[in-house]
């Protein structure tokens, strides 16, 4: 699923790309309107996520389902992007980037509409993984082929409408997927992407120029070992609490039970992770090459990426519950409570982003953590407190907070590289939150089965959120400040 918040480093991709000669001579206009297909592209996984959120309990009901099988609807999702974000970007090297954006697109509308369909909730995982598979074509596709077709001077125009754009949809996801649930069943909310996949692959077809494609390999056999490798350490953490069982006589057995479903599977995970850093370094055209692996400061930051957005996902899957099922709000009603935070994130981040131009990234990395971090321990607090104190007043603090740190993490990230390498960061980067979410959202199905669940998961994401705030303090350095 992708989060409702802004990826923490979409734009290196667009900034590391430069303007192919055929493209130089297009038009502003058949400029625009690519960038348009470009747009309506990265929508339809914007809105698909941030739009689902609210549909999760309606979803369960429906199915009948425990909170492991709902973790996996989107979990599913998260692991196919995960893990093929990268190689899907080599796959728009080789084969061309309009070329691998259509095919994407084509795709994520087909399984969406199986995952409308879906008669249990396994059909529903099958389909939500083909359709993460689709999203890890469109994502650096379409961010490749905008900085494909402008020129240096327009592309940060061109990269401030695409931010805009996500900004406004993955804001409208909740109420709109709120408001379609109530009123005609979750399936709506995949119905909505088809025919956004029509409109984008049209204007493509008819005004996207030829493809330019390089010779270049990609690394197929450390996708499948990244891909098993979180699987089964989202599969192990979705475990956590969730084998409750009284004072029986089959409680030690399920007790036993409990602890190697989590071990096991953690193990494998872990294990698996190694292999993968071990086959990096042989892999002829790895995803992750070992030299980064000794840039501090770029190893630190995608760590505090990982701790920080996994506090986040643990919010994002815990809140819809706590708002339906405990506060007795309708999925409409529970989207507009996202609200403050994605405007907040939407509006403000450009904002700062100049400030940290300024003063220097290092404390707004940071700062902003730490604001987050106080959000999530205020709604632990505040659950048996009015919605406007209890939630909707921290959910506009960690708003606040996260725009405060997207932009800075996006420059500094970028800056903790050479030029040859931002796109490769980028995408690493944006790996990174995508992991962060697999594993957060699967920790926190675990967590929400646990008495004082949704105290627990928030008071975790504070201080998973803490944590990411000492790394960036020990990694960045204060200076020099952000340069544009």
């Amino acid at each position: 699923m992708a989060q409702p918040y802004e990826e923490p480093c979409s734009e290196g991709l667009i900034d590391a790309e430069p303007p192919q000669d055929a493209c130089a001579a297009m038009s502003r206009g058949k400029r625009a309107l690519v960038l348009t297909a470009c747009v309506l592209a990265s929508a339809m996984a914007f809105i698909d996520g941030s739009a689902l959120t609210v549909a999760l309990p309606a979803l369960r009901a429906d199915f009948g389902a425990d909170l492991s099988s709902v973790q996996w609807v989107i979990n599913g999702y998260v692991l196919a992007l995960a893990s093929l974000t990268l190689i899907g970007g080599a796959l728009a090297d080789v084969h061309g980037r309009v070329r691998m954006l259509t095919i994407g697109c084509l795709a994520f509308g087909a399984a969406s509409a199986a995952c409308a369909l879906a008669p249990s909730p396994g059909w529903l995982i099958g389909f939500r993984f083909l359709q993460g598979v689709a999203a890890a074509i469109v994502a650096p596709s379409s961010l490749a082929l905008i900085g494909a077709i402008y020129p240096r001077a327009e592309r940060n125009a061109a990269v401030g409408v695409w931010a805009a754009a996500s900004a406004l949809t993955t804001a409208g996801g909740p109420v709109l997927g709120g408001w379609l649930t109530d009123r005609f069943g979750w399936e709506a909310v995949f119905w909505i992407n088809p025919p956004i996949a029509v409109a984008a692959v049209a204007l493509l077809i008819l005004l996207a120029p030829p493809d330019r494609r390089q010779k270049r390999g990609f690394d197929l056999a450390g996708a499948a070992i990244l891909a098993a490798s979180l699987g089964a350490l989202a599969y192990g953490l979705s475990q956590i609490g969730s084998s409750e069982t009284g004072h029986t006589v089959a409680a030690a057995q399920a007790s036993e039970f409990f602890r190697t479903t989590i071990t096991v599977p953690v193990v494998a995970g872990i294990a698996g992770i190694a292999a993968y850093a071990w086959w990096e370094t042989r892999a002829g055209e790895p995803m992750t090459p070992p030299r980064l692996a000794g840039n501090r400061p770029f190893v630190g930051l995608n760590l505090a990426t990982l701790l920080i957005y996994s506090g986040l996902a643990i919010m994002f899957f815990l809140m819809p519950f706590e708002l339906i099922d405990r506060r007795g709000l309708d999925a409409s009603q529970s989207g507009f409570v996202f609200l403050p935070f994605t405007l907040g994130v939407g509006l403000l981040s450009r904002l700062f982003g100049g400030i940290a131009d300024r003063i220097g990234a290092r404390s707004m990395l940071v700062a902003g953590p730490i604001g987050a971090a106080i959000a999530y321990c205020w709604m632990a607090a505040g659950q048996g407190w009015q919605l406007s104190t209890g939630i909707l007043a921290p959910m506009s603090l960690l708003g606040f907070s996260f725009a405060v740190l997207v932009t800075p993490l996006t420059a500094t990230v970028l800056s903790s590289v050479d030029d040859n390498d931002e796109g490769l960061a980028s995408g690493i980067n944006n790996a990174a939150s995508r992991i962060a979410q697999l594993a957060g959202v699967a920790l926190a199905s675990g967590l929400a089965s646990l008495l004082s669940g949704y105290m627990v998961g928030l008071g975790v994401a504070a201080a998973a959120t803490v944590a990411g705030a000492l790394v960036m303090a020990l990694t960045v350095e204060p200076l020099p400040k952000e340069e544009d």
